[in-house]
């Protein structure tokens, strides 16, 4: 066994030993490897367990494939179906959650099982006993009804979501009905829909193949050779070219006016007719099916919900194409289409079936892939007619909770909007009376923790940043993360906040597990324990703050190789047990983990945000370069008036505050004008009161306006709070236009200091042969000749030395707004940020490239 392998393992097993977890059995369970091909479906799946009573079953049987049950007398009790024998729509894992559903012959849910899923959330916080009572609400229930999860309108029945894992089962219930209802309309059990038949607008002339796809009465299908497990290849897995052949002009000029009309006498009332051909790849369309049994089991048409196959008996040779500009092709098959409920006025879909392979565990299963086909609006008499398509998935979570969903934006933009004005609010505020800023801050917080967190369930996690930061890299996939709609806008909240003002305003404000610390510290203050709270001593509290980086790096580092792991290890995160699935769902380590932590809340302010949150250390390191900061002054340089009252204890010795670990308490913003507790603002005060000067208003630097406007420049102090670090003037710093822009994209691309060439010699030769190498690992890629997690590990590598590299030659960072030429000297967080952060763009850029290209091995 491989020593990453073994060392994952153990890791496994230690992480359930002490949780006294028990294995989920469906989780990434191992198939038969003929699970979707084998005739006798329940030899290989336990059919007996999904249909009570039934003591035999059938070999498969139909288009999609179901077994029917028999009861001991050999009398017909129902169906069972393979969820993936229809569809492989994803759960959030990305993968499907393979399920066997048993139906009566009356229509209605007898049974299920899951017999394989991908889902984190139910290997490790949601036993999979959640699941199957979730299903028990389908029992009984006719395929026909509309069931929804978490809502219910009309007609629709409301199902119960399970808490912390809502866009799982929205995704099953989805499997559930498409996979019952194909069935069930396969075999009687459901109306076949009527839909009006095409009347079709001739415009007196035959259209060229440009022509045709431009208006998209031809469509194209492609699948890349990594879609389905293989090593990407310059030539696509399959290309296929479709479309329907009723129309008459369309008919005429793609088979010849003589070759349609001859196809046209063979077809009876209610029968159409399509074209499929293959134009690049070696994988053939029509499958191994029909040399068996007469079976095209590569390619389905679907309208709604209906899914018709072909046999040899729907199948005529294509010879030739005579549309001028028609492409060369190796395989081809006009397929006729024997039902009357089909019409060609309405979209369908072109299902092709692959055989995919995955790469992670050398399973394979069949996988969906989908063209959309809807003839033109001018080539139908009185244009295309009105469809109600059912919305998908995301969109349909997105209607359930309308006035939850607008509650929730407000309350993001309201404190966005009151964050603002934080200067104005700090100046209604005293030391003693700070309710102009605290009443906002306060309700902000009792609203995250009842209304976001207990409500809604809109707790943010590192394992989304690790998520994004895969699907950015390897499949970018929107729908993803529009499952979710208080999380998404969540997300974009914090982003936008963050690089504004740092992550002091979600995490100081509106995160909920960080606002219940901060709650129960200051109850605990109320109610007599205030003796007994003390901050950390700073000298621990400088090394205890960088552990939650290590983590952050620790939990990024695992999910390259392994995103289960990784899910399993953020458990360093008490959300789950505090909101998702809650603390008496839980076993008892869990409960312990979060009662220490909100024990230590209780003497310690917010312990886990400043010393455990992964998550808030991910915020931190774009919070280096954060557009606006807090308002300090030369006087805090000496001044340690707000360093003592500071909860995060994010101000240094030399008054400086540290926006990665600010929580945005705004305490140091009131005393910033505060005449009577701002200690140098105070003695100039008094120093006017006594001289029987007048006590003018406070400017934004933070000191009484002068009685005489002289300017004044006072000396600042050697390390001025008002800048992170000392301010530094780059050699590119003078340049203008054009010279300007390459000395940018030099600086950023190429971390080489030609000044210090010879000073730091062994530095710079490294360096380039380190950046010799990352771009050969690119080069490599781009062939195909390099798998991802190979390519991240070089471009990690090589990032890590860069950081070394800037900081013996190139040592500074640009400070506030992009468009702003102001630069400070870089320590070594800030280097690590700016490295990372551009690094993670130009990767993810490439890796775009690559994947487009159809060239990067996943």
């Amino acid at each position: 066994m491989p020593v990453s392998t073994a060392l994952r393992a153990a890791l496994v097993a230690a992480l359930f030993f002490l949780t006294g977890a028990v294995f989920a059995q469906a989780y990434e369970a191992k198939l038969a490897e003929d699970l979707h091909t084998h005739p006798q479906l329940c030899e290989r799946v336990p059919c007996t367990e999904v249909f009570p009573g039934a003591v035999r079953f059938s070999a498969r049987k139909g288009r999609p494939a179901y077994v029917e049950a028999y009861d001991a007398a050999d009398a017909l009790m129902g169906y069972v179906v393979l969820s993936t024998d229809v569809t492989d729509l994803p759960a959030y894992s990305g993968k499907p959650v393979v399920t066997l559903i048993g139906m009566d012959k009356a229509g209605r849910y007898v049974g299920f099982k899951v017999l394989k899923h991908s889902e984190p959330i139910l290997l490790l916080g949601i036993p999979e006993s959640a699941l199957v009572r979730f299903h028990d609400q389908y029992l009984k229930r006719g395929v026909g009804e509309q069931l929804e999860v978490g809502g219910g309108s009309g007609e629709a029945v409301h199902l119960d979501a399970i808490s912390g894992a809502t866009v799982t089962v929205i995704a099953q219930n989805q499997v559930i009905a498409t996979s019952a209802q194909a069935v069930a309309a396969q075999v009687g059990l459901l109306p076949p829909t009527v839909r009006t038949p095409a009347r079709f607008a001739l415009q007196g002339r035959l259209p060229t193949w440009a022509e045709l796809v431009e208006e998209g009465a031809v469509q194209r299908l492609v699948v890349q050779p990594q879609q389905v497990g293989l090593p990407p290849s310059s030539e696509p897995f399959i290309e296929l070219w479709f479309g329907s052949l009723d129309h008459p002009e369309i008919g005429s000029a793609l088979l010849g006016a003589e070759g349609w009309r001859s196809l046209r006498s063979r077809l009876k009332e209610g029968e159409h007719a399509l074209f499929v051909i293959r134009t690049a790849g070696q994988e053939s369309f029509k499958g191994s099916g029909f040399v068996r049994g007469g079976l095209y089991d590569r390619i389905q048409i679907k309208q709604g919900r209906e899914l018709f196959s072909f046999r040899d008996l729907d199948y005529l040779n294509l010879y030739a194409l005579h549309a001028p500009g028609s492409p060369a092709f190796s395989e081809s098959a006009l397929f006729i289409l024997r039902s009357s409920s089909f019409s060609s006025a309405y979209p369908w879909k072109l299902n092709f079936l692959g055989n995919r392979v995955d790469r992670a565990t050398g399973q394979r299963s069949f996988a969906n892939f989908e063209a959309r086909y809807w003839l033109a609006d001018a080539r139908l008499e009185g244009g295309r007619p009105e469809v109600q398509e059912a919305a998908s998935g995301w969109q349909r979570i997105w209607g359930q909770r309308p006035w939850a969903l607008t509650g929730f934006v407000a309350l993001l933009l309201a404190t966005g909007i009151v964050y603002a004005q934080r200067e104005r609010l700090a100046r209604l505020s005293t030391h003693k009376n700070k309710w102009p800023i605290d009443g906002f801050k306060y309700s902000a917080w009792l609203l995250s923790i009842f209304f976001v967190g207990f409500g809604l369930l809109a707790q943010p996690s590192i394992t989304q940043v690790l998520t994004w930061f895969h699907s950015l890299l390897f499949q970018w996939q929107w729908e993803l993360f529009l499952m979710d709609p208080f999380i998404f806008c969540f997300w974009v909240f914090i982003i936008v906040s963050t690089f504004v003002w740092g992550r002091g305003l979600f995490c100081g404000w509106l995160c909920p597990f960080g606002s219940l610390q901060e709650g129960l510290f200051k109850l605990a203050g109320k109610l007599g324990m205030k003796r007994w709270q003390r901050p950390v001593p700073q000298a621990l509290h400088d090394r205890l703050k960088f552990l939650k980086y290590a983590i952050f790096f620790g939990l990024f580092g695992v999910s390259l190789f392994s995103m289960t792991l990784a899910e399993m290890l953020a458990e360093v995160e008490p959300f789950k047990t505090t909101f998702l699935v809650g603390v008496l769902n839980r076993s008892w380590p869990y409960a312990m983990y979060l009662a220490l932590l909100l024990g230590l809340a209780l003497l310690i302010e917010r312990p886990f945000c400043k010393y455990l949150c992964p998550l808030g250390a991910a915020l931190a390191l774009p919070s280096s370069f954060r557009w606006f900061g807090l308002l300090r002054k030369p006087a805090c340089h000496t001044c340690k008036a707000c360093a003592k009252g500071c909860g995060s204890q994010a101000i240094d010795a030399a008054g400086r505050i540290d926006h990665r670990e600010c929580l945005h308490c705004l305490d140091c913003m009131v005393l910033y004008t505060d005449a009577k507790a701002c200690p140098p603002l105070s003695q100039e005060r008094k120093r006017r009161e006594r001289e029987g000067l007048a006590i003018t208003p406070i400017g934004r630097d933070g000191h009484f306006i002068p009685i005489v406007p002289v300017p004044v420049v006072a000396p600042a102090p050697a390390q001025d709070p008002r800048c992170a670090t000392e301010p530094v003037r780059p050699p590119h710093f003078d340049a203008h236009g054009w010279r300007w822009l390459l000395a940018e994209l030099r600086h950023h691309l190429l971390p080489w200091n030609l000044a210090e060439l010879r000073a730091a010699k062994a530095w710079q030769v490294a360096g380039i042969g380190l950046a010799v190498a990352a771009t050969l690992g690119w080069l490599l890629a781009a062939q195909g000749r390099l798998s991802a997690v190979g390519l991240i590990g070089w471009w990690i590598g090589w990032s890590v030395f860069e950081v070394l590299l800037r900081r013996q030659g190139l040592n500074y960072v640009k400070d506030g707004p992009w468009w702003r030429a102001q630069y400070r000297v870089a320590n070594p967080l800030d280097m690590v940020s700016y490295v990372g952060f551009k690094n993670l763009l130009i990767g993810a850029a490439l890796f775009l490239f690559l994947q487009a290209s159809g060239r990067l091995l996943t």
